[in-house]
């Protein structure tokens, strides 16, 4: 079973990162594709983004805030310990080649997986911007892995603590009336995304946004990870993750994420009740 090599807390007290011991996926897996974690035999499965891979130690890592029983019960986890299951890499990576000028636009924990796409374009030759936002400043993460890879790092919060007071999408208008963009990749919550969509659509910007629906099975058997795109059916675990952002159905995509919220939440209630001295290692 894969073993967690490391572990550390990027943000208390529930953003966590894990480099985990994956030699044949580390070996197969590019940028923009994820694989799906099971912790245990009565575990769900849950898709998690590559936050890095490493073939040469065998390795990926994974970054995961505990916000439901899954993530929390890895929140538990220490180096040492092995996860069940590990299936991967699945979806399709990122198209990764000379465009120009790439805009990385990362919201809340969503910047992990636009560290190896901003590398692998940074090798390609493009010049690399990235859009990092948060609430807060105490709140930004992966600072040092993004500042490595981009030739800018520009941050914005919400509160004005750090960087530009104002939404990544602020800093995206203003960079791209100042100097345009050849593509811009945008990764975090659906509603962040679609608003980073709404506005690069207006400048005929290629957009591609990656998709976070309900997933089970991730390799296109269950349909319960599809999105409208263009009107028609797609599947995020195969036809994706990687979307033009022009062209998905924002409502509907945010409408489906609901679908199981209240079962999640019993869920959560219930196995709380049944580890009541449980806490996250923050």
């Amino acid at each position: 079973m894969p073993e967690i090599l490391q572990k550390r807390i990027l943000r208390r007290p529930d953003v966590f990162y894990y480099r985990v011991a994956a030699p044949l996926i580390s070996r197969k897996a590019q940028p923009g594709q994820f694989v799906i974690i099971r912790l245990h035999e009565h575990g769900e499965r849950i898709p998690l983004s590559l936050a890095d891979i490493c073939p040469e130690d065998g390795t990926i890592s994974l970054v995961v805030m505990a916000v439901g029983k899954t993530t929390t019960e890895m929140s538990l986890l220490k180096e040492g310990d092995s996860i069940r299951d590990l299936c991967g890499p699945l979806g399709k990576p990122t198209p990764v080649r000379y465009y120009g000028r790439v805009v990385l636009v990362g919201g809340g924990f969503g910047i992990a997986p636009l560290y190896p796409i901003g590398r692998a374009m940074k090798e390609k030759g493009n010049d690399v911007i990235t859009i990092q936002g948060a609430r807060s400043s105490d709140l930004i993460i992966y600072r040092m892995e993004m500042m490595s890879v981009s030739d800018r790092l520009i941050i914005t919060t919400d509160d004005g603590s750090e960087g530009l007071k104002g939404r990544v999408t602020d800093a995206l208008r203003i960079l791209l009336d100042e100097e345009g963009a050849d593509l811009v990749m945008a990764v975090g919550p659906a509603v962040m995304m679609k608003a980073v969509s709404g506005l690069t659509r207006s400048y005929g910007v290629k957009t591609v946004v990656s998709l976070n629906p309900i997933m089970v099975d991730g390799t296109g058997m269950c349909g319960g990870c599809r999105v409208l795109v263009d009107g028609k059916t797609r599947f995020v675990c195969v036809d994706g993750p990687e979307f033009d952002g022009h062209r998905v159905d924002w409502d509907t995509l945010m409408l489906r994420q609901k679908t199981y919220r209240e079962e999640e939440r019993l869920s959560f209630e219930e196995w709380k009740k049944r580890h009541p001295h449980v806490m996250v290692e923050g």
